[in-house]
Formats: C-alpha cells, sequence, structure tokens
C-alpha cells in the first residue's frame, strides 16, 4: 500500500489525461488500494475501458469526459466530482501533449493549443480544486511538467515553454499552500512508453524523433507511476526521473552555458540521424 493511501483514508483522487499512459497508470496504481477515481479524459471510448479496468483491480471509477483546454467544461466536472467523491485528495493534472517545431516554423495556433492544454489545464485544475482541499485541510496536488523543463531542446520551444510553467506554478503553490496542510509535487520525466507522440502537429520529422527517444527510453509507463507515488508519499517537491534527467538537472545548475550547448548538440545530432 501507498503512503500516501495511508494518509488520505478517504481515498479520493482526481486524474486528467487518465485514458492512457501516465495517468491511466496512476489509476491502476490506485485502485489496488480502493480508491475512488475521478477518471478524466477527452478520449470517451478509452476512458470507458481505462474505468473497467480500475474496477476490475479494485477501484471505484467516476468517469468523466473532458476537454481540459475548456474552462467551463472543467469547472463543471470539478463541481461533479466533489459532489459525488464527497472531497478531493490527490488531484494529477495530467493530461498534456507534446510537439516540437523551429520557433518561427511553428504556427501560432499550434502554441495557443499547447499553451491551452499543458499550461492552463493544470491552472484550471488548480483554481477549481484548491478551494475544496483548502476547507479541508488537507490535499496533495501533483503536477505533471518534464525535463523538458530542464533541458529546453532546440526546436521544442512551445512543450518546454509550458512545462516550465508548471515548474514554476507549482513551486509558488508548495510555498502558498504548506500552511493550509496542502503538498504539491512537481513530476519531471524524460521520455517514456506513452502515446505523446500520436498528437504532434509539427511535422512528420518531429513526431520520427520523438517516437525514437520514447522507445529507446525502455521506460513503462507502470514503472514511472509506482516511483511517482512513492516520491510523492515521501512529499518530495521535485520528483524527477529517471537518474539521467536527474543529472541534467545538476549540471543544469553546475555549470549552464555548458549544459545549453551539449543539448542542442544531442538533439541536433538526434534530429539530423532520424532525418536519414
Amino acid at each position: 500500500m501507498y503512503e500516501l493511501s495511508t494518509r488520505y483514508p478517504q481515498k479520493r483522487a482526481f486524474i486528467t489525461g487518465a485514458a492512457s499512459g501516465l495517468g491511466k497508470a496512476f489509476a491502476l496504481e490506485l485502485a489496488a488500494d480502493g480508491f475512488t477515481i475521478g477518471l478524466a479524459d477527452i478520449n470517451a471510448t478509452n476512458l470507458e475501458t481505462v474505468g473497467r479496468e480500475v474496477k476490475i483491480a479494485g477501484g471505484n471509477p467516476l468517469i468523466y469526459q473532458l476537454d481540459v483546454s475548456d474552462k467551463e467544461a472543467y469547472k463543471i466536472v470539478a463541481e461533479k466530482f466533489l459532489a459525488d467523491a464527497g472531497g478531493i485528495d490527490l488531484l494529477f493534472n495530467n493530461a498534456g501533449v507534446g510537439d516540437g517545431g523551429a520557433f518561427e516554423a511553428y504556427a501560432l495556433e499550434n502554441y495557443e493549443w499547447m499553451i491551452n492544454i499543458n499550461q492552463l489545464g493544470v491552472l484550471y485544475g488548480c483554481w477549481y480544486f484548491i478551494p475544496a482541499m483548502k476547507q479541508q485541510k488537507s490535499g496533495h496536488i501533483l503536477n505533471t511538467a518534464s525535463a523538458a523543463a530542464i533541458g529546453c531542446a532546440p526546436t521544442m520551444g512551445a512543450y518546454n515553454m509550458t512545462k516550465a510553467a508548471v515548474v514554476a506554478i507549482s513551486e509558488t503553490l508548495y510555498g502558498e499552500l504548506m500552511d493550509d496542510g496542502i503538498h504539491v509535487s512537481c513530476i519531471q520525466p524524460t521520455y517514456f512508453k506513452t502515446n505523446i507522440a500520436e498528437s504532434a502537429r509539427g511535422g512528420a520529422l518531429i513526431k520520427k524523433v520523438t517516437q525514437k527517444f520514447i522507445d529507446r527510453s525502455g521506460l513503462e509507463a507502470k514503472e514511472v507511476a509506482q516511483e511517482i507515488l512513492h516520491r510523492a508519499g515521501k512529499k518530495e517537491l521535485y520528483i524527477i526521473l529517471p537518474k539521467d534527467a536527474r543529472k541534467m538537472w545538476f549540471f543544469k545548475r553546475l555549470a549552464p552555458t555548458w549544459f545549453r550547448k551539449k543539448v542542442k548538440e544531442q538533439f541536433m545530432y538526434a534530429m539530423h540521424k532520424a532525418a536519414k
């Protein structure tokens, strides 16, 4: 059993991006501990499938089709979950999309699309659920950022920007909410096996490079979710994983200019190989 399950005996969690990848992995891990889980995702078909899996695993699924970039829809869903579950203990602001492209070649509409999902989706989750957590004097917010907020590789401007914003709001809320009994964790993983490349708009090359990094990682969403849940149980603010990501975090602070050059070299080499 996870420490989070002991700390929050009412076991109520809300997860965005729950129909696949890391969100699904979180749901199945918590289901084994008997959680009531709000499963939110834009993909209604996959959501129903995950709901059945959660039930089989021992959880109580509450299913909500949701586009996290839709402010009004999110408000309605948040209110419904709070009524259905009687409160909230764990909030996973996990939904996100991945993409890339050279700064001036990536359309402004694409920047707006990514900001609305990766950045505002996290903001809306915090905005609508924090009041309930404050009233309870308890809760834990887990915001999914990325090691991209550390690496900031070339041609990934929109993604890097939104994930850095998730780090910033997590750090801010960590300080603001600690006196209310509310904990905050910011998740910053490198690539692992998800379907994040499917929604890419930046072109075939970006999609190919992203998929290569995913395939090369060797990490499954389940093991990533397990480590995150264990470390969140220790109240860690920065959940940076795996070891390579923690090395990036260290070198960026030790030698920032050298680190910027190395990131550029390595990423451009990967782009060159993928283009062949």
